[in-house]
């Protein structure tokens, strides 16, 4: 079986997942993606934190793990179709990267849910998180890749290689079609980071 990889760019209860696989030179896009990670049945799954912090702390923490259960359930399952339309083809997902935001640990909830700013970062890790847990699911090997950190990584493992791969992945868009978007992009270069640790 040929060697792949994901990269996942999330937000607010979706995310884009992208599948790649070949060597530097000859990068091909296996497959990419829209997810949805947030029950619609579900009050505020979209902003779980923001829902959270209009009820009681008891109540709160209640919701959330609510949330948590659902939430990676569903991209256990999004991400394990992916899984299994790479199986069908012969490749063999060999890891994931889940892009970060600046990855800081975070206090308690208590504290979260009396801040504004913190409220925002928790949403946007809890979403990372679940993609997270979709992967482990699957014993998917993941990293984690700061966005604003990947380019510098992709400098240390391509080497002068780095300019061209972004300026291919970056025109994709013409040889594949829409959408291929900033995240697309982002979540490629993502993969092939992974894709070359595993080679």
């Amino acid at each position: 079986m040929k060697r792949a990889a994901l990269g996942i760019q999330m937000h607010s209860g979706w995310g884009v997942v992208v599948a790649l696989s070949g060597a530097i030179k000859s990068i091909e896009i296996l497959d990419r993606r829209r997810i949805v990670i947030a029950d619609p049945a579900i009050a505020g799954t979209k902003q779980p934190y923001h829902h959270a912090a209009q009820l009681e702390l008891a109540e709160a923490e209640k919701y959330l793990a609510s949330c948590t259960a659902t939430s990676s359930r569903m991209a256990s399952m999004a991400i394990e179709e992916v899984f299994r339309e790479m199986e069908k083809r012969r490749y063999r997902i060999v890891g994931a990267s889940v892009l970060l935001a600046s990855g800081r640990p975070l206090p308690p909830v208590v504290k979260i849910l009396a801040s504004h700013p913190l409220i925002h970062t928790a949403e946007g890790e809890f979403f990372r998180h679940a993609a997270t847990r979709g992967c482990e699911d699957l014993h998917i090997p993941v990293a984690a890749i700061r966005e604003r950190e990947l380019d510098k990584q992709a400098e240390a493992v391509f080497g002068n290689e780095a300019r061209r791969l972004r300026a291919s992945i970056a025109s994709m868009g013409s040889t594949i079609g829409p959408p291929w978007t900033k995240d697309h992009k982002t979540a490629a270069l993502a993969a092939a980071l992974i894709l070359a640790g595993a080679q």
